[in-house]
């Protein structure tokens, strides 16, 4: 028998019937943020899999500014602090916001925002070392993740890093699919340094600086 995906229609994390109420995107989400992490992120192997190559992805081994919206209950905001400086972790649902303070009160290098992007994007002075924009635009419309795309593009460091992670399967709270999405950063003037695509989802990484990792260190 065929494994069944993982499936955000059939779990408690994106239902038709709590959707399609006509409930808010915040009512919904502090909804599920209210009593839980509603989408595994602590215990799923596929969740853990997803940080780990995420991580691996990065261009460097530590940043100084980092920005994460939507951090969620904060499992890859506690990878990024242990090789950052400083990280911003900020979602616009507020129970996701003080699960992820209560989980992190222990990194002092961790501030926490309560912002909802594109059109409360936060001051970057200095400017973002790096930018984490994961499970974000599908719920965002295209005009949206293009005004995401450029305020991101226009608050990173010289040598800045943008990362874009997005769930490739249909369920039913999706605005634009990850494919999508994920081409609305094609025009920005970051060149591409990680392309990874499977079927579950989709990571874009782009930097300021056009050089590979091996070119950084001289190997080539």
């Amino acid at each position: 028998m065929k494994n069944t995906p993982i499936s955000r229609e059939s779990s408690p994390m994106l239902t038709v019937s709590a959707w399609g109420q006509g409930r808010n995107l915040r009512a919904y989400f502090d909804g599920l943020y209210a009593t839980r992490d509603p989408y595994g992120t602590a215990h799923r192997w596929y969740e853990q899999r997803k940080r780990n190559i995420l991580l691996s992805s990065l261009p460097h081994p530590t940043y100084e500014q980092v920005f994460e919206p939507a951090c969620g209950t904060g499992e890859l905001t506690r990878e990024l602090a242990a090789r950052s400086s400083h990280v911003l972790a900020s979602d616009f649902c507020e129970h996701a916001v003080a699960q992820a303070r209560g989980r992190l009160q222990m990194f002092d290098n961790v501030s926490f925002g309560n912002h909802r992007i594109p059109a409360q994007w936060p001051a970057s002075d200095p400017s973002f070392d790096l930018i984490v924009v994961s499970e974000v635009c599908s719920f965002l419309h295209p005009t949206e993740i293009q005004d995401v795309a450029q305020r991101c593009a226009e608050s990173m460091a010289p040598d800045g890093v943008l990362v874009i992670c997005d769930w490739r399967w249909p369920f039913d709270a999706r605005v634009t699919d990850a494919d999508e999405a994920h081409k609305m950063f094609d025009d920005l003037p970051l060149h591409p340094l990680v392309q990874h695509a499977e079927e579950d989802f989709l990571l874009s990484v782009w930097s300021n600086d056009p050089r590979s990792v091996a070119r950084r260190e001289s190997l080539v």
